[in-house]
């Protein structure tokens, strides 16, 4: 989204800095991709007043001008423009100007006669498509005066990236309303050029239908046929315009934008819809059938050309605006050339509607169409916010082109709508974001973006506004606290937590056990994070059903192709050696629905076998590459990682390993004529089910211990009597611990004495000493 400076300055009545409004948006509101200055190509023009004109000796439709530029002596300027009077304001480029399209003018001879400069046309100021007459410039700047001082005109672009769930981004309005948080003011429409005040009736409020879906809007008859797809529908029916092209203050602001100005209707629909993000469009009420408006769904097979000249063929799914006999608009996509305002254009029908958003891009997309309007709609416009845009489009038509409305607009809205509430708590609001945040303060902030916040038992009922449709829900409210606080005003320390008693997920334990063996082993192996979507990759490769690029339309059968462009990337800037492993999902096609899938262990691996050092030889520059027995090392430690230990084998062909869960090899990539051999691996990783954890109750009866002291051959480990002991003890045994060891005199050559404390308990008795007996004996 591309906003100008001066636009809102406007709007919140304060000059602004490029600069400092990119800062702000970005902390608060969405990144700024830039700040663009525009017009700046016209620093070296002046304001130059015209003091004499008289004819050229040597060309009849050449002129010579003297020039005051506030320089010591007036200038001799040759000029073939008819409009020239003297005692009139021109812009002047002296000698060693540049002109936008780096024109550097230089002081030379015309027909004999040395011309000291330009008097320029607004075509050749980049500012219009006249390059008939000189722009003449109603101003009291005194003559030298820089251009861009005297007419207001130099501005910056402010290039947003605009989120999918922020639609009043998409409009200045929004912007400004924004920037007046940060600003503490507030946000005001500018009054219009040349308005008529409340003469004409354009400010009557909307006239409902006595039937919801039809009425007759100043003998336009309207219907609407398909309210699923256009749940709101308003027409305004203005008589006796005038088309002619855009007064200077309107295209100058669409220009400010990179809009191209085309006529007064056209123009002033576009600054509505780019000031208040209300998309409309204006009929040629001369070239509609009836006259009648009707909204209804396509029907199978018809056909609209659209104001691009493309015949397109529509589908029951989508909604259409017609006339009494054939469609004239795509809902919300496009118009056609059949019904748009023409120079010979009298009467307007003008159309503000509300557009169901999934309808409207599953018919761009169709159609492969876009538009500014379905940009805004297929996000969700405010309609409950349309009525004032109406009137606000009314307005301006009237005061650019003149003629009357002489009915009040029609509001066909079959199901209204009330502004949706959510509740807010006050605690929920310290406990999420972690420190206490006041309720006047949450009503203050909160009020600053148009919420109404009105308190109701021990909590706040939030009014939403209708330009928010991403607030549905408690904590969105919460996230708007904490982004208008400022996200750099909460601490940055960690605060105490409890966490949590569920264990996490066996695959999840199971990509930590192999990351972390992995990077333990000391192999130089990064991990890489590489995006799931990539080419087909064989026939099971599942096709994404909206792909960004033809390059990335499936998701990803295997690690390798991405770990490789990663490495392609390295090699692009001379990086040689290079280790990387990725763990993820990869995805297949299924018998079903949804595809399979499945975690995998990708390694590559090139460059020299170990990282130079000081203690290497002279030679160290030559330091060996990996080689295909480096790839075996790895590959069995992957086949190690990734399940049960397995066997590896040479491959068939004898270039690389093989496994049941995988395989190894060289690879082939786009490299350098310096890079080294480039081998991978890639293993299916088998998930490891979570042991079960069994818990006893505490032991009720009390134990019974006895030490056993035996004298043991130098051949007879102690490992060896304790599994005998445990056998023999059963299941009373419950602990056996080596208690003393004797080596020395009182013993035979060659033996030593162990004793052994064993101790005795039963879960449901207590212990005899016949028992223990027996037990012992066994022994």
């Amino acid at each position: 989204m591309i906003v100008s400076r001066r636009w809102l300055e406007a709007l919140l009545g304060r000059p602004l800095e490029g600069p400092d409004v990119a800062d702000r948006l970005a902390r608060q509101v969405a990144p700024v991709d830039g700040v663009m200055p525009i017009h700046q190509d016209l620093r070296d023009v002046l304001i130059g007043k015209v003091l004499e004109v008289r004819p050229h000796p040597n060309a009849d439709r050449l002129t010579l001008c003297l020039v005051d530029a506030g320089g010591s002596a007036p200038l001799e300027v040759v000029c073939g423009a008819p409009n020239v009077q003297a005692g009139k304001a021109y812009p002047f480029a002296p000698v060693g100007a540049t002109l936008p399209g780096g024109l550097k003018l230089e002081r030379r001879k015309i027909r004999g006669v040395e011309s000291n400069g330009m008097l320029c046309s607004a075509k050749e100021l980049g500012l219009g498509v006249d390059h008939q007459g000189i722009l003449q410039l109603d101003t009291d700047a005194a003559p030298g005066t820089p251009f861009l001082d005297a007419i207001p005109i130099a501005d910056e672009q402010i290039v947003i990236d605009v989120s999918a769930n922020r639609p009043d981004l998409l409009c200045h309005k929004g912007v400004a309303r924004e920037l007046a948080v940060a600003f503490g003011g507030a946000v005001k429409l500018p009054e219009i050029v040349g308005g008529h005040g409340g003469q004409g009736g354009h400010h009557r409020p909307p006239r409902p239908s006595d039937r919801p879906t039809a009425a007759v809007a100043d003998g336009v008859e309207v219907r609407l046929e398909d309210p699923e797809g256009a749940p709101r529908y308003m027409i305004a029916v203005i008589r006796g315009v005038k088309v002619q092209p855009s007064p200077p203050w309107l295209a100058t602001r669409l220009q400010s934008i990179g809009q191209r100005s085309i006529n007064n209707i056209v123009d002033a629909t576009n600054y509505i819809l780019f000031e208040i993000n209300q998309p409309l469009h204006a009929f040629d009420l001369a070239k509609l059938r009836g006259p009648a408006v009707v909204v209804r769904r396509a029907k199978p097979g018809e056909q609209i050309v659209t104001l691009d000249g493309v015949a397109r063929k529509l589908t029951p799914e989508m909604t259409v605006i017609c006339d009494a006999e054939r469609p004239t608009i795509v809902a919300g996509v496009m118009g056609s050339a059949e019904s748009e305002v023409a120079e010979n254009t009298t009467d307007v029908v003008l159309e503000a509607a509300f557009f169901q958003p999934t309808r409207i891009r599953r018919t761009r997309r169709a159609l492969g169409l876009s538009s500014e309007s379905s940009y805004r709609f297929e996000r969700g416009i405010d309609m409950l916010a349309m009525p004032d845009a109406l009137a606000r489009a009314v307005a301006l038509i009237r005061a650019v082109a003149g003629g009357e409305m002489r009915e009040p607009p029609i509001d066909l809205w079959p199901e209204p709508q009330q502004p949706r509430s959510v509740f807010l708590r006050e605690a929920r609001v310290s406990h999420l974001l972690g420190v206490p945040v006041p309720r006047k303060e949450i009503e203050r902030l909160l009020s600053a973006v148009g919420f109404v916040a009105a308190p109701k038992d021990d909590r706040l009922a939030v009014q939403v506004p209708g330009w928010r449709p991403d607030v549905t829900r408690e904590v969105d409210l919460i996230e708007e606290v904490a982004r208008l606080r400022g996200y750099d005003s909460f601490p940055d320390e960690l605060r105490a937590y409890r966490p949590g008693t569920v264990p996490d997920a066996p695959a999840e334990l199971t990509l930590r056990r192999i990351r972390e063996q992995l990077i333990a082993r000391g192999s130089g192996l990064l991990e890489a994070r590489t995006l799931p979507l990539g080419p087909a990759d064989g026939p099971d490769s599942v096709p994404v059903l909206n792909p960004l690029s033809a390059e990335e339309a499936h998701l990803r059968s295997r690690l390798l192709p991405g770990l490789v462009r990663r490495v392609e990337h390295n090699w692009s800037v001379g990086n040689r050696d290079v280790r990387l492993f990725e763990v993820g999902t990869v995805f297949r096609k299924g018998s079903g629905p949804r595809p399979e899938e499945e975690l995998h262990l990708a390694i590559v691996l090139t460059g020299a076998r170990h990282p130079p050092h000081w203690t290497d030889s002279a030679n160290a520059a030559k330091l060996p590459d990996m080689d295909i027995w480096d790839l075996k090392q790895h590959f069995e430690l992957a086949v190690g990682l990734a399940g049960p230990p397995d066997d590896v084998q040479p491959a068939a062909n004898g270039s690389g390993w093989v496994a049941p869960v995988g395989t190894a090899g060289p690879l082939e990539a786009d490299a350098p004529r310096w890079a080294a051999p480039l081998f991978g691996l890639e293993v299916r990783i088998v998930v490891a089910p979570l042991g079960l954890v069994r818990y006893q109750p505490l032991p009720t009866q009390p134990p019974v211990v006895r030490d056993i002291s035996l004298v043991l051959p130098g051949t007879v480990t102690a490992g060896a009597v304790e599994t005998v002991l445990r056998r023999e003890g059963g299941k009373l045994l419950e602990r056996l611990d080596v208690l003393d060891e004797y080596r020395g005199p009182g013993l035979p050559a060659g033996t030593r004495g162990v004793t052994w404390r064993c101790t005795f308990r039963a879960p449901d008795r207590t212990l005899t000493e016949a028992t223990l007996d027996v037990r012992r004996r066994q022994a």
